[in-house]
């Protein structure tokens, strides 16, 4: 991602593209204006420390912006896909989903956590969008093989990943329709100054 990241900006000396450890930055303290996090924040171990150390390296009036996605009963991709997984997997369903990246939706707790971690001023934005995709196959496969999700079907049976994906894709067909798919998203905007 940074490589794609370096590849589409032009060289610009003030830049440096660096992979790091949200729970411990390898950066000064107070030598940034803004922090930004981009869906990463719920996949924290230490959600406080992670913010701390947003903290840390802000300098006083610093911006720590980060965005999570809401439960996932409000997006409808996922959720449809979680629940078909379910109906093949009844003694185990795989919820990587609703767990992890749609498990962080709590606003009081993410102030709280914000507040522990020393931010002072807390705002938040509900952002409603449709995501959209050619076919049902194209969010069943993203989902069943291209994220963590994957790991908890293998556990289950790694011969089944194709029958898995083929079933999240009937499942989303069935509600969606079977050409071009709408699903509605939502996710909040966090934005929290030192």
């Amino acid at each position: 991602m940074l490589n794609h990241a370096a590849a589409q900006q032009s060289y610009d000396r003030r830049i440096l593209w660096r992979q790091a450890d949200a729970l411990a930055l390898p950066f000064e303290d107070q030598g940034f204006d803004v922090v930004a996090c981009q869906f990463g924040v719920m996949f924290f171990p230490d959600k406080i420390q992670g913010d701390r150390e947003a903290r840390r390296v802000l300098k006083p009036g610093g911006y720590f912006f980060f965005n999570v996605w809401d439960r996932i009963s409000e997006n409808q991709f996922a959720d449809v896909v979680t629940e078909a997984l379910a109906t093949l997997f009844p003694q185990h369903p795989p919820h990587f989903m609703a767990r992890t990246p749609h498990g962080y939706h709590d606003m009081q707790r993410i102030r709280e956590e914000l507040t522990a971690a020393g931010f002072a001023k807390i705002s938040v934005e509900a952002v409603n969008e449709i995501s959209k995709a050619f076919s049902p196959s194209d969010p069943a496969i993203a989902y069943c093989q291209g994220t963590p999700l994957r790991n908890e079907i293998e556990a289950q049976d790694a011969s089944r990943l194709e029958e898995a994906t083929k079933h999240a894709a009937e499942a989303l067909s069935l509600r969606f329709g079977r050409g071009p798919i709408e699903g509605r998203i939502r996710a909040f905007v966090i934005t929290a100054v030192y």
